[in-house]
């Protein structure tokens, strides 16, 4: 295709299944069952990170007026304007499987990359599932599973090779950055605040158990007013303070 092509971005519509390489038109057929659910779990993983504010599958993106490529999977700009996004993604991501023309493949990475990519990652579905990465100046280099991928720079987190393919792997990808949006590290930290969070617990019933024995040797046993307001009563160091001045025979106020 050294010569240009007579058709442009602007002529297609949305859901047309073509892209286009320098005006040349390039039919795309439907994704197979394997790679369709391998893009929506790969999708999931690239949107969930922390470092991600927008993410997309089969994007279109036309860096010229005769240039459009739709990515299986792509870092959107966060606030996409309506019609073609200009430029090309930072990251892109295809999925090749059994049956792939790798001649389509081969001038659409080259597309991405001579406009901008700086991430493009092909995962290889068979025989067996691994990643090749190909950097801007054309050179190529295999993730296998075991190993870590990374965008400094997009990714926040490095995304094990697998969890482009692999549903199990993808899912605890996708938990980890779901987690890490909310301030926590991992699934550990979580269990370990849920721990500490019980441990509070404890301590908060014992004291307002010990406030009620206390106030019944003295004789003056709480009343259910009382009790509800003491149930209310949630940091440690009030109950304590109430506990103390209980066993001292030292007034305490709950209620109104």
């Amino acid at each position: 295709m050294s010569a240009l092509g007579p058709f442009r971005a602007d002529q297609l519509r949305s859901g047309d299944p073509y892209e286009l390489s320098r005006g040349h038109a390039i039919r795309v057929s439907p994704t197979g069952g394997q790679g369709s659910g391998a893009n929506l779990l790969g999708g999931a993983v690239i949107l969930t990170d922390p470092a991600v504010k927008n993410a997309g599958v089969d994007a279109g993106f036309a860096p010229t007026h005769n240039t459009l490529r739709a990515p299986d999977i792509a870092i959107l700009p966060e606030n996409p304007a309506p019609g073609w996004v200009q430029g090309v993604p930072p990251l892109a991501i295809e999925y090749a499987g059994p049956g792939q023309d790798e001649e389509k493949l081969a001038e659409k990475i080259a597309d991405l990359l001579a406009h901008g990519t700086q991430h493009m990652w092909v995962v290889r579905l068979s025989p067996i599932p691994r990643v090749e990465v190909w950097h801007p100046d054309g050179s190529m280099s295999v993730v296998n599973a075991g190993e870590l991928l990374s965008a400094p720079g997009f990714l926040a987190n490095d995304i094990p090779a697998e969890a482009l393919w692999s549903p199990a792997a993808g899912e605890r990808v996708i938990m980890r950055n779901m987690l890490q949006r909310y301030g926590y590290q991992d699934l550990d930290e979580v269990r370990l605040e849920g721990r500490e969070e019980g441990r509070e617990a404890g301590q908060a019933h014992g004291l307002r158990e010990a406030i009620h024995a206390a106030m019944a040797a003295r004789g003056a046993p709480l009343s259910e007013a009382e009790g509800a307001s003491l149930n209310e009563e949630k940091t440690l160091d009030s109950l304590r303070a109430l506990m103390l001045a209980a066993v001292r025979g030292e007034p305490i106020t709950l209620g109104d």
